[in-house]
C-alpha cells in the first residue's frame, strides 16, 4: 500500500508544478511583462534575451530549491539578489495594476459572470490553506 501513497505523491507534486508553471506563463503572457519592458527601454532587438533569461532564472532556481544547493557566497550577495527580485517582483506588480480587470473579463468570455464570486474565492482560500499548510505543517 505504501507503493500507492508514493505514486499519490508523485500525481500530486507533478500536478502541482504544473498548475503553478502554467500560471506564471499565463500570468506573464497576460500581462505582457516582457514586451512591455522592451518598450519602457526601448530594447525591442533584445527581446529574446528578456525571455531567455527569464526562461534561464526560472530553471535555474527550481534546479536550486529542487537539489538543495548551497552557494557560499559573501553576505553582501543578499543584496544584489534582492534587488533582482525586487525590480522583477516590482514588474509584476506595475504590470497588474495595468490590467486589473482580466479576470472579470475573462469570465464574461468563458462564460463564468455567474459563479465569478465562487471562482474568486477558490483562489483566495486555496492560497491561504495552501500558505498555511506551508508554514504550520513541519516536516
Amino acid at each position: 500500500m505504501e507503493w500507492i501513497a508514493d505514486i499519490m505523491l508523485a500525481l500530486i507534486g507533478i500536478a502541482g508544478g504544473i498548475a503553478v508553471g502554467s500560471g506564471m506563463v499565463a500570468f506573464l503572457v497576460v500581462l505582457d511583462v516582457i514586451p512591455r519592458l522592451t518598450q519602457l527601454t526601448d530594447t525591442h532587438l533584445y527581446i529574446r534575451t528578456y525571455e531567455g533569461a527569464v526562461v534561464a532564472g526560472s530553471v535555474f532556481w527550481t534546479l536550486t530549491d529542487f537539489f538543495d544547493w548551497k552557494m557560499p557566497l559573501f553576505p553582501m550577495c543578499t543584496v544584489l539578489v534582492g534587488l533582482f527580485a525586487g525590480c522583477f517582483i516590482g514588474m509584476l506588480a506595475a504590470a497588474l495594476t495595468e490590467v486589473i480587470n482580466v479576470l472579470p473579463i475573462l469570465a464574461k468570455r468563458i462564460g463564468m459572470e455567474s459563479v465569478m464570486v465562487w471562482l474568486l474565492m477558490a483562489m483566495i482560500f486555496g492560497k491561504v490553506f495552501g500558505s498555511l499548510f506551508d508554514w504550520l505543517i513541519y516536516y
